[in-house]
């Protein structure tokens, strides 16, 4: 795997090529990535050309079934360089005989990081060059640290969200599937105070929140903003108690196959299909700043 390390002012991330993954990030002297530990060796994985499970890792197309791995291909897949510059990179994905043995589609998915004083943003682009509809899912799985700085405990941070979020949430079944139950919103008045046991029954999924922006913060400490485009789903993930110091913030555009769902993949429920000759973008902007 090869890495490009971006640099504008105060502020650093490290690119890899492996599934175009953000590796590190530094704002306002703060590393504010996952280090990939043991308990879950990933910083920021790329989630295509699905998100969470298909319902015994199958994807069925005109008759024809396909194995598909979790959360897809592309975060175990070397990106290629279009572009190299002090502050900026692009990378891009593109079909191969090896992708369209589990995925019978052509793509081209590029990802941009772009790096700045204060923030960190990224933007991705799907192209359809086929000649059929494309259908996919795309989603993105930062991991944070939690606590923001050393010596933070865990309970002192929250999610503040950009809008009231009455739910419904969602959650997954012990296969990954999603559950078909609705489960009550625990964020009251925009804000989500963080533990562990949030996470006991894996991932809290927001099925079309409101939102478009939040902020994982510690009162008196540093806040992580995140705002998104483009995505119309959420996911919260951590390791439940006792979980290793990170905390994951997904926007996603797709989910899980519904329990019981086996249908044809161009129906999956919450994915999109793309036009021959469409493209399809997606942007993530990070930034830091304190809590009140």
């Amino acid at each position: 795997m090869d890495i490009h390390r971006l640099q504008a002012g105060p502020s650093s991330a490290v690119i890899g090529t492996t599934g175009a993954e953000l590796h590190a990030l530094r704002l306002a002297g703060h590393d504010l990535l996952w280090e990939a530990g043991p308990l879950w060796p990933r910083h920021a994985p790329l989630l295509f050309p699905i998100v969470g499970r298909l319902n015994g890792d199958i994807l069925r197309h005109r008759g024809r079934t396909f194995s598909m791995p979790r959360h897809g291909f592309a975060r175990e897949r070397d990106f290629t360089w279009i572009e190299r510059s002090e502050a900026a990179c692009t990378l891009e994905l593109r079909d191969d005989a090896a992708t369209r043995a589990c995925y019978p589609f052509a793509f081209s998915l590029q990802v941009t990081w772009t790096l700045g004083a204060t923030g960190l943003r990224m933007d991705l682009a799907l192209h359809n060059p086929g000649s059929d509809p494309l259908p996919a899912s795309l989603g993105l799985h930062p991991a944070f640290r939690w606590p923001l700085v050393p010596g933070l405990p865990k309970s002192a941070h929250r999610l503040v969200f950009e809008a009231d979020e009455p739910g419904p949430l969602r959650r997954l079944t012990r296969e990954g599937l999603l559950d078909p139950a609705l489960r009550t919103s625990p964020i009251q008045d925009r804000i989500l105070p963080l533990r562990e046991s949030l996470f006991t029954e894996d991932a809290l999924i927001f099925d079309r929140p409101r939102s478009r922006a939040l902020r994982l913060e510690a009162e008196g400490g540093p806040a992580l903003d995140l705002r998104w485009e483009g995505f119309p789903h959420l996911g919260l993930w951590a390791k439940p108690d006792p979980g290793p110091a990170f905390l994951c913030l997904e926007p996603w555009e797709g989910h899980a196959d519904p329990e019981g769902w086996a249908g044809e993949f161009s129906e999956k429920p919450g994915s999109f299909q793309l036009p021959p000759g469409a493209t399809r973008c997606w942007a993530l902007d990070l930034s830091m700043a304190m809590a009140p």
